[in-house]
This record gives C-alpha cells, sequence and structure tokens, in this order.
C-alpha cells in the first residue's frame, strides 16, 4: 500500500529502509537525472534486487516515475528521449503520438520502470491556462477542451500500455482549475468542479471507459463536491465517486503526501490512514521518504485496532497485487 520515493541520482538510506525494514513494496524513481538508461536500471536494480521473502514477500515492485514530458521528465540522457510537453504532444496526429509513446514507454521499461505517473488528463479550461500554476503555466495539459485531452491522453496512455507500462491518470477529480500548486501551498480550493455530468470529470470517465488501470487522486479540496477534506482523505470523492458512480475497479493512487504542503497540518501516519480510509489503495511518499516509516507504522496499527480497517486494507493490497499479476503476465 506504500509506494517510497528513490532518489533518481542518490537513494538515501531511508529509502533502502523503507523495502529492508518496513516491506514497502513499491518505489518511485524521483528527482531529475541525466545519467541515461544505464546509470538508471542500475539504480533501480538496487531496489528490486531486495525482493524476496523477507522484503516484499516476492511479490514484484511496482517501479513508477514521472516521465510525461516537457518540464515534468524524471529519467533523460542516453537511452531516453527527449519528450515534447502534453501540449505540444497534443498537436501530433494521435497514431503519431501512440507510437511515440510506445517508443518512450519501451525506454521506462528497458531501464526496469513499469508504471508511468502520467498522462495529465487535467482539463484546464480557464481563460488564461497559464495563471494554473501546477498544469497550465508548465504546458502538462493535453488541450483545453475535454475532447481533446481524452483523444490525445488516451493515445500516450495506449502507447505506454504497448510497452507494458502502467499508465496514471491524474489528478481526479482535476487539477485544471485552481490557481495554486498543491505541492507549495496549503488551502488549495476547486470552487468549480462538480460531479459528472462536468467536463473536468468527464475525461476520466473516459479514461476508465477506456480500461485505465490506475488513478491519481489530487490533494486539493473540491467544495462542491466535499469541503470538509482534501480529495485524497474524502470518501465521498475515492469512494462514492470514482468507486460508485463511475465504476473505477483499478488502482487508486494519492498524488504526494510526504512533503506536499496542502497535507502537512495531518501528521504523516495520519496521512496514509486517512488517505486509505477514504478508499485510496497506493499511498505516494515520493518527495520525502524520511515519512514512510511512520506512515507504514500508523497503518499497521490502524489495521490491528479496527476490524473495518483492516478490511480496508486487504481490499486495497488484492487491487495492488492483482495489478502487479498483470505486469507478470
Amino acid at each position: 500500500l506504500m509506494m517510497v520515493g528513490v532518489d533518481a541520482q542518490a537513494p538515501t538510506q531511508a529509502s533502502a529502509q523503507a523495502v529492508e525494514t518496513h516491506h514497502v513494496g513499491n518505489i518511485f524513481i524521483a528527482g531529475r537525472t541525466t545519467a541515461g538508461s544505464q546509470a538508471t536500471q542500475k539504480v533501480i536494480s538496487s531496489f528490486t534486487s531486495k525482493v524476496g521473502p523477507a522484503t516484499t514477500h516476492a511479490t514484484p515492485m511496482l517501479v513508477a516515475t514521472d516521465q510525461e514530458g516537457g518540464e515534468v521528465q524524471v529519467l533523460s540522457g542516453s537511452g531516453f528521449s527527449d519528450i515534447p510537453s502534453a501540449l505540444d504532444q497534443s498537436a501530433q496526429p494521435r497514431d503519431q503520438l501512440v507510437a511515440s509513446a510506445r517508443t518512450w514507454g519501451r525506454e521506462l521499461a528497458d531501464a526496469g520502470v513499469n508504471m508511468n505517473l502520467a498522462p495529465v488528463v487535467d482539463l484546464v479550461d480557464i481563460s488564461r491556462p497559464t495563471s494554473n500554476e501546477p498544469i497550465g503555466r508548465w504546458g502538462r495539459e493535453y488541450g483545453h477542451d475535454a475532447a481533446t485531452v481524452s483523444s490525445q491522453a488516451g493515445a500516450f496512455a495506449e502507447g505506454m500500455r504497448a510497452s507494458k507500462v502502467i499508465p496514471t491518470y491524474k489528478h481526479f477529480p482535476g487539477l485544471g482549475r485552481v490557481k495554486d500548486n498543491t505541492d507549495t501551498s496549503a488551502g488549495v480550493v476547486d470552487s468549480a468542479t462538480n460531479r459528472l455530468p462536468d467536463a473536468a470529470v468527464g475525461v476520466f470517465a473516459n479514461a476508465i471507459a477506456a480500461g485505465a488501470q490506475a488513478i491519481m487522486v489530487s490533494s486539493a479540496t473540491y467544495s462542491l463536491i466535499d469541503s470538509s477534506a482534501p480529495a485524497v482523505f474524502s470518501s465521498k470523492i475515492v469512494t462514492d465517486m470514482l468507486r460508485r458512480e463511475m465504476g473505477f475497479s483499478g488502482v487508486v493512487i494519492t498524488d504526494d503526501v510526504s512533503a506536499a504542503v496542502q497535507v502537512q497540518e495531518v501528521g504523516a501516519g495520519d496521512r496514509a490512514v486517512r488517505a486509505i480510509r477514504a478508499g485510496c489503495d497506493l499511498v505516494l511518499a515520493s518527495a520525502d521518504p524520511t515519512v514512510a516509516a511512520d506512515m507504514v507504522k500508523a497503518l499497521i496499527t490502524a489495521a490491528q485496532s479496527d476490524p473495518a480497517f483492516a478490511a480496508r486494507v486487504d481490499e486495497s493490497a488484492t487491487r495492488v497485487l492483482n495489478l502487479k499479476k498483470n505486469l507478470q503476465s
């Protein structure tokens, strides 16, 4: 249920301990590296080689990164393409984008990455897209209307899947209408996005219809849906809306909840427990791996003292294990 950050260039002891001591079964290659594919493969294999009965109960790891393109590309150098931004990708003919993404996915797979926390399907449909700090400012969106976003982000995802890399659609229910970035600001509220038929949510419905295996949930608060909690901690958003109303049965991963300023007022352990209780399956501690240990301990304590929470843990563990089975097939 945990995914811990591993610095792409210089992994820390905290990342290694998360796997060796706390049995964290998934890693996220974080930061930026220009060292190329071979060096990246060495970093990844230093963690995947830890897989065994004493660590991950011999189940394979999800090895993720952020390889969107443009301003957000963790891995570069020899063996990795210079990927254009999503906005530039969206200008390519769809078939061409599928082929390009298949190449980018193959590069990831060759380095040992099997999950990409992309594509961004946030609908930036505001009058000044660049005023949207998390997405529009950086050209991370696949266009400014729902049809284009669904088509072109879907093309990227299709190419990734063809290369055996799991695409992850983000950031449900949409970060395209907020002003500030949840990673660097607190009190980020979306006061415009609502349930279906809202177009911003519709792009996720389209992704689900196209067979999405993984969706990332935002840590913004959505006042029209649940004003009481950030989406990652909201059962109304994750369980009621995404699962029941929209029928998503795949893996739900949180946006980073280790260092994001938006969630810092909640203790690290409570962040993990609240996310799982809300219906998330994977807790992402990418930016600050030192909090992973507290998160693991809190999840175990909660599961041991609360049978309903233990059942929730089992449900999520089953989903993650099923996703890993698909990796092996």
